[in-house]
């Protein structure tokens, strides 16, 4: 079997589906997205295109051995971005071929089920969150997200701690006890403000507060969750095995957040997760991203012995011939061959668009920058 072209394409809100083609007809999909720079990432895909015309498909390590160290300047969101797009389609056609699932190849299962989370109404975090926001009371559910933390200064005045604990409150009362909800906080946070805030929500129970600082400062994240009961989350703009080993080995959080279109693909997340379960870390992969990497997810999630909860946005409805289905919080494991999904080619083509989709600039009230 040999590889013949890679073919991408844009589809809204902002997301990038990668089609790899073979010789026997069998086709690979992955979700190479970066979000704000899925062009430049398209482009880093048509680069990788020249190494993998040609080429056996299935032997997958060695490919992405190849194109991960074979480049002078590795990693970063990009290059890993472009690469897990790539390794996503590649164990979709190695599943194909093979007639299983892409977790069959991966160990099997070690669940029937996967648990999931939604996002709920909170401050702002952008129009492609906006548009897949349900309803707290939707019963399909057991845990959901949002952000409580709007665009906030380094340090803050008493008025805003308490409109974003007056966030917290509304939606945890909002919620039944059996319902976990979660705090983004989007690294919009210095860990100062961080640990002023965090001790007035803890009386609400969040399941964990994600991204309480900006990634990158370990000791910060440790000191953060020496600091509080909450279980702290973070990994999801860190690339590649060698970024988390340093978050793991410190034992700086509770739950590590890798996206499986960001961090290397499916099996370099699950290296990930092997680092993690040796330090009783558990797995929550962030997937705010489309169908294709959500069914990457959810075959990680099925192999994986330390995997939590897995986020997503769209279960596939207006993308996939067969959108996934939530009973009771949870999606059975996928036992079709490959990912196991199939793309609605006439839904998508309503959904074709250029690409141009712009992180959201946010600016404070003296007109500079904020973290979005």
């Amino acid at each position: 079997m040999k590889i013949t072209r890679l073919e991408t394409i844009h589809v809204k809100p902002r997301w990038l589906f990668l089609k790899i083609h073979t010789d026997q007809g069998i086709i690979g999909l992955g979700e190479p997205t970066l979000e704000g720079r899925t062009q430049t990432v398209e482009t880093a895909v048509r680069e990788i295109e020249r190494y993998l015309i040609g080429k056996d498909p299935r032997t997958i390590e060695k490919h992405w051995q190849t194109i991960y160290r074979g480049t002078f300047y590795r990693g970063g969101p990009v290059l890993s971005s472009a690469l897990s797009g790539v390794e996503q389609a590649l164990w979709d056609i190695l599943g194909k071929h093979l007639n299983v699932p892409v977790w069959q190849l991966l160990g099997g299962k070690v669940r029937d089920k996967i648990r999931m989370y939604g996002w709920v109404k909170g401050e702002t975090t952008g129009d492609y969150i906006e548009n897949f926001k349900l309803n707290i009371k939707d019963t399909k559910f057991t845990a959901f997200k949002f952000c409580p933390v709007p665009a906030v200064q380094m340090i803050e005045i008493p008025a805003m701690l308490d409109r974003i604990v007056h966030n917290v409150k509304e939606v945890r009362e909002a919620a039944p006890r059996h319902v976990d909800i979660a705090l983004d906080f989007h690294g919009r946070t210095t860990p100062a403000l961080a640990r002023r805030i965090i001790p007035l929500v803890e009386q609400y129970d969040p399941m964990f507060i994600e991204e309480p600082v900006l990634p990158g400062d370990t000791a910060a994240l440790k000191n953060i969750a020496a600091s509080t009961s909450i279980p702290i989350a973070a990994g999801e703009r860190l690339f590649t095995r060698w970024q988390f080993n340093d978050l793991i080995e410190q034992q700086a959080i509770a739950i590590i957040q890798p996206d499986v279109s960001h961090a290397g693909g499916i099996f370099e997340t699950r290296k990930i997760a092997a680092m993690a379960e040796a330090r009783n870390i558990a797995v929550a992969p962030h997937c705010p991203l489309g169908p294709i990497a959500l069914a990457a997810c959810l075959h990680l999630a099925a192999c994986t012995p330390n995997h939590l909860i897995q986020e997503h946005l769209s279960l596939g409805e207006g993308y996939l011939k067969e959108p996934f289905v939530v009973n009771d919080g949870y999606i059975s494991v996928p036992e079709k061959p490959g990912l196991g999904i199939e793309l609605d080619e006439s839904a998508i083509q309503e959904k074709i668009f250029a690409g141009d989709w712009e992180t959201p600039v946010f600016t404070l009230e003296d007109g500079s920058f904020a973290e979005w």
